[in-house]
């Protein structure tokens, strides 16, 4: 939980407030940014990772955007390889770019948080640049809560 709460400015050396740790997940709010977000680290993946993977459920009131997926992989991915999100029976077949990776439009941002809901694992597999497959699992307990607290701290404009 420790390597969560350093994480949380996601991209920013900027302070992000804590919302609170939810078993494995943990929600803050970046006002400066104007968003909140829910974000989690692997339970496990890939040895030899060469980044600091995380997956993040985020909310831009100003934007209009809600519960959206962002993922930073473990590798970078091989050139035009899928990336794919695996959640109990369902299977999505991500938008990536160089080391990471999101829900194609909202109706999928909808499919995965609902699907994070009921789960108790989701994965994350690709083609790493080596050319050999990686995967992150991230464990979800937890994961619902974080989402409506970062949720309930951005309300929509």
């Amino acid at each position: 939980m420790l390597l969560i709460a350093t994480m949380a400015p996601v991209g920013s050396a900027r302070a992000a407030d804590s919302l609170g740790v939810f078993d494995g997940w943990a929600a803050f709010r970046d006002a400066r940014a104007g968003r909140c977000y829910a974000i989690a680290e692997p339970e496990r993946g890939t040895a030899g990772g060469q980044a600091r993977a995380y997956a993040s459920v985020g909310t831009w009131p100003e934007r209009g955007a809600r519960s959206q997926l962002f993922v930073r992989l473990s590798r970078p991915q091989a050139d035009k390889s899928r990336v794919y999100l695996s959640i109990g029976e369902r299977r999505f077949a991500l938008v990536a770019g160089p080391g990471r990776a999101w829900a194609q439009d909202a109706r999928m941002d909808a499919a995965i948080v609902s699907a994070m809901r009921s789960a108790e694992t989701m994965s994350i597999e690709g083609t790493g640049g080596n050319g050999r497959p990686f995967y992150d699992l991230y464990v979800l307990k937890g994961a619902a809560t974080a989402i409506d607290a970062a949720a309930l701290a951005c309300p929509a404009r």
